[in-house]
């Protein structure tokens, strides 16, 4: 697509797309970063579910972009002969799509956009033409990501001053989006435009992420980049080494509560504290159109993950109690502004989020 040339400039690092000679997706492993870079494909929904589940592919935009191109992939296997048959197919893809990881609301949103396109096309058009609809409208939802993305950046870039420190926590960049980012993506465009700005990174526990993928990915844009634990964040912040935060979001709702990387509640209360602005950053398709905090669902992962450095190398005893939240929400009186494609939005969240949506406050 001619949109997509015209945002190749930003994509540096490609974690993702769609391999149209050999019709497979393809993704860059994230598990292995940053020893070793490697790429894996498939023609199968089901190895995409797998990739989603076992954290190959992370980062809501991501992983909603991966279950589109999923669907996909589901409609072009499939030896439907009929357009009941094949909507059939679909809905059993969807489902095991969707039974991957239940915070992040990309995957939800992206999943019932393509199914929509279904139905559609359904009403008008054969096997064929629902098949094509399937693999366009994950092409489309691919670069409309990479197209908000760059776009957050340039309005985000807006609120970073040139020599500032900005802190972050888990990976928003390149890898857990369709190539750009969320609240790295902000930290990039500032970079692009010339801005000797700085960043600190917690390591993110218990994966990882901030210190495999953060680093990695600043590194190779030659941004500078310090590594901090995670319990170091409040000193941090109360001694001044950073100027703002910016993190990403798997799932905000209308009023404003945002689930995040676990975590992430404990930094804005350290932010609010020493009286430091914190951003959350994240595409309209984070926005589930809800009012109930009760509905955020909490993923709870391995207790493996917390007894281990990546599944390798214990760090305690092998039969511990563990409890793994992958996720926390901060509630919005702690969040200073929501960075979106469409804007900066800011208090009274529970007005200005559903008109950034295109809804009203019942």
């Amino acid at each position: 697509m001619a949109e997509l040339r015209s945002l190749e400039r930003f994509l540096k690092i490609k974690p993702l797309y769609f391999d149209f000679e050999r019709m497979e997706f393809v993704w860059l492993d994230t598990r292995l970063i940053p020893f070793e870079e490697v790429y894996r494909r498939t023609r199968d929904y089901r190895r995409v579910a797998e990739a989603i589940r076992g954290m190959e592919i992370r980062g809501a935009p991501a992983i909603g972009v991966s279950a589109a191109f999923g669907l996909a992939l589901a409609a072009l296997e499939g030896r439907a002969s009929s357009v009941e048959a094949l909507i059939e197919d679909l809905e059993v893809a969807r489902k095991t799509l969707a039974s991957t990881r239940p915070t992040a609301f990309n995957l939800f949103w992206a999943l019932e956009r393509v199914m929509r396109r279904v139905y559609e096309e359904a009403s008008r058009s054969g096997v064929d033409g629902v098949v094509n609809s399937v693999l366009e409208e994950a092409l489309r939802i691919y670069v409309e990501d990479v197209k908000s993305n760059v776009e957050i950046g340039r309005i985000g870039s807006k609120l970073v001053e040139d020599g500032q420190t900005i802190l972050t926590h888990c990976n928003t960049g390149a890898l857990a989006t369709a190539g750009f980012g969320t609240a790295l993506g902000v930290v990039r465009y500032a970079w692009y435009e010339g801005k000797r700005v700085k960043v600190i990174t917690t390591e993110t526990r218990p994966l990882l992420q901030g210190a495999r993928l953060n680093v990695w990915e600043l590194r190779k844009e030659g941004i500078p980049v310090k590594l901090i634990v995670d319990s170091a964040v409040a000193i941090t912040l109360l001694k001044g080494m950073a100027d703002l935060v910016l993190v990403g979001a798997d799932r905000i709702i209308l009023t404003g509560h945002t689930a995040n990387k676990i975590g992430t509640l404990q930094i804005a209360l350290a932010a609010k504290h020493a009286g430091k602005p914190f951003y959350v950053v994240a595409p309209t398709s984070t926005i589930q159109r809800s009012w109930d905090p009760g509905e955020i669902v909490i993923e709870v992962r391995s207790p493996e993950e917390v007894r281990t450095v990546m599944g390798k190398t214990y760090l305690t005893l092998e039969d511990v109690e563990v409890y793994n939240p992958s996720f926390d929400v901060t509630p919005p009186e702690l969040i200073t502004a929501f960075i979106t494609e469409k804007g900066v939005v800011e208090r009274p969240f529970e007005e200005n989020i559903p008109l950034v949506v295109g809804l009203a406050r019942p």
